[in-house]
């Protein structure tokens, strides 16, 4: 499978609530890549473009967000811009 996969810690004070859900599904919806999220490197992975999805991550400040997106060469931009999104 031709996918990428990156990490970023999770800075926001109040961790992923309904706001900052809302931002990284609206970001994410601007590829075409297949991204997904998990708290854990090996899932359970979460569909970046679902807000409610989004929030049942339920993470903490300090908590690292995994991402994987596929095909990888559409989703390299995605994860690089969700990691530098705040």
């Amino acid at each position: 499978m031709d996918e990428m996969t990156a990490s970023a810690l999770l800075t926001n004070k109040v961790g992923l609530h309904a706001r900052p859900s809302v931002k990284l599904t609206q970001l994410a919806k601007k590829y075409d890549a297949a991204i997904t999220v998990a708290i854990a490197p090996d899932g359970p992975w979460f569909d970046a473009k679902s807000p409610v999805k989004m929030m049942r991550l339920k993470a903490p400040q300090g908590e690292t967000l995994h991402f994987r997106a596929f095909p990888a060469w559409s989703g390299f931009r995605a994860i690089r811009r969700l990691k530098r999104s705040r």
